[in-house]
């Protein structure tokens, strides 16, 4: 929206523009305005509209608004708002801010908020929502639809009804289309689909996403221990969870902290401490490569020569594991691979280092004949290249499914990781090779 619209104060054409903008374009408009002026706004939007405005609001923004409209006006928001919005929206909340807007929501939805928010964070249940249609496997097509048409209104999706007993049992799906396509005196029991793909309450959220991708669902019902319906998770939820996840692996695998807050509203500070935690870390871990190398002096000043192919052969080293765990750790992710197949990956991988680092070594004696290396030498350094491209890869692909296998993150064992240990694994193979072969 052009500020000049809003200086000029013609609310009746800044409502005119309001109402012909979709809601998640009003979002971004509303992002990128001042905070007096976004109150201002958001207050001239229809309830409705507001509510489904909100959802698509970065925290900060909401929160700012919410602090700035009456306990009346935050209680018709939150009772808008599908029941898996609000409870994200309070999740990210400070404490006075959560505490009124609980005051001013319905006590029923507030038993609901309250009674989400008791899962824990990463669970399929602290993602789910109750807005889905239910019916029961003994009415008819049309008994069907009219009870959609009746209870579907406010339902997050009714593409996918689910079929349930008196105690709540989850028995099969029915889509609306075979709803539409059926004749309208079949029962739902006989043409829902008893192949139920569903997550348990407490059933990590990442998992989850993984059949959403897996088997191209809409939706996803959520059941208790005993098969009761719970809830369900949409795609769009399952789909912000995956960015969430995928976040945050690159940010440890770039060795950041994560963090949820956009670039640039986060501030230098909090950048910094993000950072310096790892950068630490891994400055005080190269400590053990300046071991090597003082460990070693002798030799090289016997040999000083054998300096300039050190950064050569820890750079390549390096390169290589990463190559590996990025491609094992994506594997993890998508399920192609598991713990169980690290004999499989590791011998893929040898095989594939060896090929790579055959043409490695080619294109580096080559070089190093053209620059007046002796026979010797070329060779030397020439198998600790081989040598540290075989060792990086398999360490590469062998730390991410040991860690998966402890339970652990595989993104904690990426590049700054396994560069680490390539490094000082490369220089002890060099040297070692370099004593042996020359005898220094």
């Amino acid at each position: 929206m052009d500020p000049e619209i809003l200086r000029t104060r013609n609310w009746t054409a800044i409502r005119e523009l309001l109402d012909s903008m979709n809601v998640v374009d009003l979002a971004d408009v509303l992002e990128q305005m001042e905070g007096p002026d976004a109150v201002r706004v958001f207050r001239m939007l229809p309830k409705d509209t507001a509510a489904e405005v909100f959802s698509y609001l970065s925290h900060d923004t909401q929160q700012v608004i919410v602090e700035a409209i009456t306990d009346r006006e935050v209680g018709g928001i939150i009772d808008e708002l599908f029941l898996d919005d609000a409870v994200d929206f309070i999740e990210e909340m400070p404490a006075n801010v959560v505490k009124r807007v609980l005051a001013a929501v319905p006590p029923e939805k507030r038993d609901m908020i309250n009674h989400f928010l008791n899962y824990p964070e990463d669970s399929a249940g602290s993602i789910m929502t109750v807005e889905y249609v239910d019916l029961k496997r003994y009415f008819s097509v049309a008994e069907a639809f009219s009870y959609i048409r009746k209870h579907g209104v406010d339902k997050e999706t009714i593409y996918t009804c689910y079929v349930i007993d008196a105690s709540r049992k989850l028995l099969g799906t029915v889509s609306v289309r075979t709803l539409l396509l059926a004749r309208e005196e079949e029962l739902v029991g006989d043409i829902m689909d008893q192949n139920i793909i569903s997550a348990k309450t407490t059933e990590d959220r990442e998992a989850l996403t993984n059949d959403f991708r897996k088997y191209g669902l809409l939706a996803m019902p959520v059941v208790d221990n005993e098969d009761r319906l719970v809830g369900i998770v949409t795609v769009d939820d399952a789909l912000t969870v995956q960015e969430e996840e995928a976040t945050e692996d690159f940010s440890i695998m770039a060795a950041i902290s994560p963090s949820e807050e956009p670039y640039l509203k986060t501030s230098v500070f909090r950048l910094a401490r993000n950072r310096v935690l790892w950068l630490s870390l891994l400055m005080l871990s190269a400590t053990v490569t300046s071991a090597i190398i003082n460990g070693f002096q002798d030799a090289l000043a016997v040999m000083p020569g054998l300096i300039a192919f050190i950064p050569m052969l820890m750079g390549t080293g390096g390169n290589a594991g990463s190559q590996s765990s990025t491609l094992v750790i994506r594997g993890l992710a998508l399920e192609e691979v598991s713990p169980a197949d690290a004999s499989r990956v590791l011998w893929k991988e040898i095989r594939v280092a060896c090929l790579c680092g055959g043409v490695l070594v080619v294109i580096n004696f080559v070089r190093m004949a053209l620059m007046g290396y002796s026979l010797i030498v070329s060779l030397t350094v020439c198998l600790a290249l081989l040598s540290a491209v075989v060792m990086a890869k398999s360490v590469g692909c062998l730390l991410p499914l040991g860690a998966k296998r402890l339970g652990l993150d595989p993104a904690v064992m990426a590049s700054p990781g396994i560069s680490t240990l390539v490094d000082a694994g490369t220089l002890l193979l060099y040297f070692g090779l370099a004593k042996a072969l020359l005898g220094i």
